[in-house]
């Protein structure tokens, strides 16, 4: 039986990805959050899940304030439904450091992951066994549709780096990263389990910087100018613990997966 879901958030990297994936075998529907708000409980009441993957500037940058916070006011107004909900949450909850399992030490240290924690503990008290939290790393992926983004991600970054000529060469530097094809396949295959709690949503490896800016860079023929980066910016080095994860459903996430991924989207970028 195909799952009914609600994704809020059609214009971001995320959401219109997510969209087109989820699509093929499930049935969707794609609205803006307020669109969602004011729809009827009747109608909501039609769906299986909710997924959200919209939010605001001042939740982003500000410290947390209940009416800015999109999951928990979707979750209030489903909370008496038959219905679940999927939160996008942040690697950033954990202090920084390898091996990063979803029992480890939490330290978030800006408002937006400060905020992602508080949104995951009110959540898991309204919602209970009814909500699935995803605790995702560095998505590598592009959005197709023109969309103003409220934070910039790594591929943005490296993006205008390269339209400037320019590489920062971090040879030290490393973190967990995973495709948005690969995400999207996630997150199917964790509602088809009828999965809920919190997840680590990663690759599990060290992937150095070094070596994915090359595989996004494949194609590009342009020359490029290496700058070395201060090891003040060498700092945020993490890999997330998937065993959760990979206990939970089978899927095949490795390094080459990425690499592929990243090669074949250098193409898309580079290649006329």
């Amino acid at each position: 039986m195909k799952n009914k879901i609600i994704i809020i958030g059609k214009r971001g990297l995320i959401g219109s990805n997510l969209n087109s994936y989820l699509k093929i075998k499930n049935n969707t529907t794609s609205l803006d959050y307020k669109d969602f708000i004011n729809k009827k409980e009747k109608f909501i009441n039609n769906f299986d899940y909710v997924i959200n993957c919209t939010s605001n500037k001042n939740y982003i940058n500000k410290r947390y304030l209940k009416k800015n916070d999109f999951d928990l006011i979707i979750a209030k107004k489903i909370e008496k439904l038959n219905i679940k909900m999927v939160m996008l949450s942040s690697r950033k909850v954990y202090k920084v450091g390898n091996n990063l399992s979803e029992f480890s030490p939490l330290g978030p240290k800006n408002y937006y992951s400060k905020n992602k924690l508080m949104t995951e503990k009110v959540l898991m008290k309204i919602l209970k066994k009814n909500v699935l939290i995803l605790r995702i790393s560095n998505i590598i992926g592009i959005n197709k549709r023109r969309h103003n983004k409220l934070h910039k991600i790594f591929i943005d970054i490296f993006l205008e780096n390269i339209k400037k000529g320019l590489i920062f060469d971090n040879k030290d530097s490393f973190k967990d990263f995973i495709s948005i094809d690969k995400f999207c396949e996630i997150i199917e295959k964790l509602i088809k389990s009828n999965a809920h709690g919190i997840f680590n949503i990663s690759l599990g490896k060290k992937v150095y910087l070094k070596q994915l800016i090359n595989w996004l860079n494949f194609y590009n023929k342009k020359r490029v100018k290496f700058i070395k980066l201060e090891k003040t910016n060498q700092l945020d080095n993490f890999i997330l613990n998937n065993n959760k994860l990979m206990n939970r459903i089978n899927v095949k996430n490795t390094v080459k997966d990425l690499k592929s991924y990243c090669i074949q989207l250098s193409r898309k970028l580079f290649k006329k």
